[in-house]
């Protein structure tokens, strides 16, 4: 791969982002979100002021209008194993070359509409729209793509990604109810996120029931049913539907969310939260022939009940502290599992906004001396957390678990966060990862996997950079950098680096 040509890209495209961030910096006064904003009045008529954008927000009455589009470009090396040789044997004729060398761009567009019925209740959609474009010649394959040549461009299908009724005032009760297909984010996403981990970034909704309860001023009660389904036809047929694009991990998924929001005491956030979510495998796993199929579709039942606490202690420091404690079973064994995710930062106040966190995260494995399964599940938290590295963590759990599926971790990390300019964010995070349990057994390099070694619990080093540049509500992009080093969880044949880059840009009309 010429990385050399792919950098002077990145520079170009940095440079021309940043000088139209500095014009709509100076030429739009700051809007509402999308489907939401309001008329803007401008002294001089520039594009994105122009009557024809207000009618597009406001067509007519009862009628408001958004549009945003994303645009990333990815670099990736030993994305899917810390092996440089990895897919030169047994992937040979699906992959001839290298296959864990990767290079692409995602474009997402996504229209939003929200049609008042009447002063309590609105119907919301959004329809999304993302393709992609591979330009890595190594490279054949993407998750979640079809087999593609050495260049080429997938332009994918349209799904509607939001499609719900929300009623405010249900019932004539301090109630709002949202039935449909809707993003849920509860606490700090942990937990609970990403409904649809299978196709990555593009979607993350839910097919569920939610009614939010006003139970007082200060407290707030959460009741969510889901239904989710892998194939994305369970619901709603996508435009143009790619059969090989999955919405789950493969599993047909039910749930039930109780969910506590407190804020009575100053300046704390208390929460507390009951989670059941049932799997089992789904049409594609239960009749698909691939040689994956077997160890994907986890049968399982899972309670989970936690807690968070989050406070500020004075001006400047803070803390956040979330304990989840699991029961059920999987895979007709019965399974227990226990997590924590904690921070404390430090706000220095000053001119350039620097801030310190320390933070410590834990995920129980699997001990293979007993009959159990200890292993803690991420629930509908198979995101890439960013507490943990960006997009690449995500990844290098890939033959443990599914992808984004983080478990049997002692993490330990700090970070830095600080302002060097007016709309700028630069933040540095450092994490160092150990395995819970030595729950891998010893893969042999014929199969093409990974080889653990036998009694070391280091999985290693992640290092990890976040420079974001924001003008207004209209324009974000952001220069990501994860830098993985394996330590000696991996066999010493397996200890090649990995790197993660990615130039994200979004514009919000």
């Amino acid at each position: 791969m010429d990385f050399g040509r792919m950098a002077i890209r990145f520079v170009l495209l940095m440079a021309v982002l940043f000088w139209a961030g500095q014009a709509l910096a100076a030429d739009t006064p700051a809007k509402a979100p999308a489907a939401t904003a309001a008329p803007v009045a401008a002294a001089e008529p520039h594009w994105h002021t122009m009557d024809f954008m207000d009618a597009f927000h406001h067509p007519f009455d009862g009628l408001e209008m958004g549009l945003d589009i994303r645009l990333r470009e990815v670099y990736a090396h030993n994305l899917l194993s810390p092996d440089d040789q990895f897919g030169d044997n047994a992937l040979a004729l699906l992959t001839p070359n290298n296959s864990n060398d990767h290079h692409w761009q995602r474009y997402r567009t996504r229209w939003s509409t929200i049609w008042t019925l009447s002063p309590d209740v609105t119907f919301n959609t959004r329809l999304v729209w993302e393709f992609w474009s591979i330009t890595d010649p190594e490279r054949h394959h993407i998750p979640g793509l079809k087999l593609l040549t050495k260049q080429d461009t997938d332009f994918r299908e349209m799904i509607f990604d939001t499609m719900n009724i929300k009623w405010k005032n249900a019932f004539d009760a301090p109630m709002t109810l949202t039935v449909g297909r809707q993003d849920i984010i509860l606490g700090t996403g942990w937990l609970v996120l990403d409904g649809t981990p299978g196709d990555g970034s593009r979607t993350i909704f839910f097919d569920a029931v939610r009614a939010t309860i006003d139970l007082r001023d200060t407290t707030q009660l959460d009741l969510i049913g889901i239904c989710q389904y892998d194939d994305e036809r369970g619901w709603l047929t996508p435009i143009n539907h790619r059969e090989y694009i999955h919405l789950t991990q493969r599993t047909d998924e039910t749930g039930f969310i109780a969910y506590v929001t407190d804020k009575s005491i100053e300046n704390t956030q208390l929460e507390g939260y009951y989670i059941y979510k049932s799997e089992e495998p789904s049409k594609w796993t239960k009749f698909s022939k691939s040689w994956w199929a077997t160890a994907r579709g986890l049968d399982a039942e899972i309670h989970t009940f936690g807690g968070r606490v989050a406070q500020k202690l004075d001006d400047n420091w803070s803390y956040s502290v979330e304990v989840a404690k699991q029961f059920g079973k999987r895979d007709e064994e019965s399974m227990t599992g226990l997590g924590s995710n904690n921070s404390l930062k430090y706000a220095f106040n000053d001119e350039l906004k620097n801030e310190l966190t320390l933070m410590y995260e834990y995920l129980s494995g699997d001990n293979r001396n007993t009959t159990q399964s200890e292993r803690f599940d991420t629930l509908w938290g198979d995101w890439p957390q960013y507490q943990r590295g960006g997009d690449l963590q995500s990844y290098i759990w890939r033959f443990e678990g599914e992808l984004g599926e983080v478990a049997n971790l002692h993490r330990t990390g700090i970070k830095h966060s600080f302002k060097p300019g007016k709309n700028w964010t630069m933040d540095t995070l450092y994490n160092l990862m150990w395995a819970d349990q030595n729950e891998q057994p010893q893969f042999s390099a014929a199969a093409d996997t990974p080889i653990y070694s036998a009694n070391s619990y280091f999985r290693g080093q992640m290092i990890t950079g976040l420079l974001t540049y924001k003008c207004c509500k209209n324009f974000k992009t952001e220069f990501l950098v994860d830098y993985f080093i394996p330590g000696s969880y991996y066999d010493q044949s397996n200890r090649d680096h990995a790197v993660f880059a990615r130039v994200n840009v979004e514009w919000t009309f």
